[in-house]
C-alpha cells in the first residue's frame, strides 16, 4: 500500500477512531495516538470499551487449498522476505501478552506451510504463557506431526472440514486432500491431547448446505465442538453473494431436526460462537458463528496481525496499520507497545456486513489471517 501523512486534523475529518482512512485512500504509516489514560492502563483498549485478549497471528498468506469461498486458483502470494520472521513473530506476541493478550491463534493461509512452524511454537511457548492454538486444514497432520507440535508447546488445534463427501470436498477446496485425510488429522490431535479440539465448516447454499446434520455427527463421534461459520465476504474474487449464505438459524434447525439441541448458556460474552449440547446426552457440542446474520461485534476481544506485520483491528477493517517499518527499523519495545495500543484504539464498533455502506476488504481471508 502507498503511504500518506496523517495527523489529528485528518483523523477528525474521517470521524474519529471509528472511521480511520481507508486502505483504498492509502493507509497512514502510524495510527493516531490513543488518549493518555489508555496508554497509562497498559492494555490494548478500543474506543468502544473493549479489551483485546485474543490475538490472531498469520504465519503465511500461502495455502495449498483454493477454497471457493476464499481463494481463486490464480492468487499470487507475497514474497517470503516481506513476511515476519520467527523472531519477529515471537517479539510481537510477547509484547502483546504484556498488554493483556491471553490467547494466541496461529493462522494463515495454511500455517503448516511456514517452514519454521515448529520453531515458532517452541519459541512462543518459552517466551509466553498464552494459550496457544493453531488453525489448519490438516492436509499434513499425522500422529508424528501432532506429537511434535504438542512437545513444542502447542495447546490445541482447530481443523477445517466443509464436507464429508469426497466429490464435494474436492469441489469446495480445489485440492487433492480428502475428508478421510482430515479425519485422520482429527484422530491424531485427539491421540496427542491437542484438545479441546474444534472443527470448522462453512456451508454454501447449493453446495454443501444439506450436510449440517452429517457434520454434526463428528461432534458426537469424537467428543469435540463442530462449528458452523456463515459464508463471509472475504473471497479473493469479491464474488460473495448473500443468496449463498446459510444462516446460523437455518443450520441449527437442520441439526435440531435430527439431533435435538439445547443451548449451553455457558458462552463467554466475547465468544464468536453460540454453543449447544445434544439433548440425548451424547458427547460433543455444536457451535454456530453468525457474523452475517447476527454479528457478535459488541463484545469482540480480537485483534489480527497479518503475516506481513499489518495490524488489523477487525477482520473486515479497510485500514491496516503497518508495523514492519518499526519492527525492522530498530524500534524499541516501548515504541511497538505504543503502536499496538494506538492501533487498537481505532477498532471500529462493528463490521456492518448487513448495511448498505459495507465495503469488502481488498485482501481476502488468506492474506488477512483467519
Amino acid at each position: 500500500m502507498a503511504v500518506q501523512s496523517h495527523n489529528h486534523a485528518a483523523l477528525a475529518a474521517t470521524g474519529g477512531p471509528d472511521r480511520p482512512p481507508t486502505a483504498d485512500s492509502a493507509s497512514p504509516p502510524t495510527p493516531p495516538p490513543a488518549p493518555a489514560h489508555v496508554h497509562a492502563a497498559g492494555l490494548m483498549l478500543d474506543s468502544h470499551g473493549r479489551t483485546i485478549r485474543d490475538l490472531r497471528v498469520s504465519l503465511t498468506d500461502r495455502c495449498n487449498f483454493r477454497c471457493v469461498y476464499c481463494m481463486e486458483p490464480d492468487v499470487r502470494f507475497a514474497p517470503p522476505g516481506s513476511l515476519m520472521a520467527p523472531d519477529e513473530i515471537v517479539r510481537l506476541v510477547t509484547l502483546a501478552e504484556s498488554l493483556g493478550v491471553r490467547k494466541v491463534r496461529l493462522t494463515g493461509g495454511e500455517p503448516t506451510l511456514n517452514p519454521h512452524l515448529e520453531q515458532i511454537i517452541r519459541d512462543l511457548r518459552r517466551a509466553t504463557r498464552v494459550e496457544l492454538a493453531l488453525i489448519t486444514n490438516a492436509w499434513r497432520l499425522d500422529r508424528a506431526t501432532a506429537r511434535a507440535w504438542k512437545a513444542a508447546g502447542l495447546d490445541r488445534v482447530t481443523i477445517s472440514i466443509d464436507s464429508l463427501r469426497h466429490d464435494r470436498f474436492a469441489r469446495l477446496t480445489r485440492s487433492t486432500s480428502t475428508p478421510a485425510d482430515v479425519l485422520a488429522g482429527v484422530e491424531a490431535c485427539i491421540a496427542e491431547d491437542l484438545t479441546p479440539l474444534k472443527l470448522n465448516a462453512v456451508l454454501l447454499r447449493g453446495l454443501n448446505d444439506d450436510e449440517a446434520p452429517d457434520l454434526a455427527t463428528l461432534a458426537r463421534t469424537y467428543d469435540l465442538e463442530m462449528r458452523f461459520i456463515e459464508y463471509m465476504p472475504l473471497d479473493s474474487a469479491h464474488a460473495w453473494d448473500s443468496a449463498q449464505v446459510v444462516t446460523a438459524a437455518e443450520t441449527r434447525r437442520a441439526i435440531h431436526a435430527r439431533f435435538p439441541l439445547i443451548a449451553t448458556d455457558a458462552d463467554d460474552a466475547s465468544s464468536t460462537a453460540v454453543t449447544y449440547r445434544f439433548a440425548d446426552g451424547a458427547p460433543g457440542r455444536v457451535g454456530l458463528i453468525a457474523p452475517v446474520s447476527n454479528p457478535f461485534c459488541g463484545a469482540c476481544s480480537r485483534l489480527r496481525l497479518t503475516a506481513d506485520a499489518k495490524v488489523r483491528p477487525c477482520l473486515f477493517s479497510t485500514t491496516e496499520w503497518d508495523l514492519m517499518p518499526l519492527l525492522r527499523g530498530g524500534a524499541r519495545d516501548a515504541d511497538l507497545r505504543r503502536f499496538l495500543i494506538d492501533a487498537t484504539w481505532t477498532k471500529q464498533a462493528g463490521h456492518g456486513i448487513s448495511l448498505d455502506t459495507f465495503r469488502q476488504p481488498e485482501r481476502p481471508m488468506s492474506a488477512i489471517g483467519g
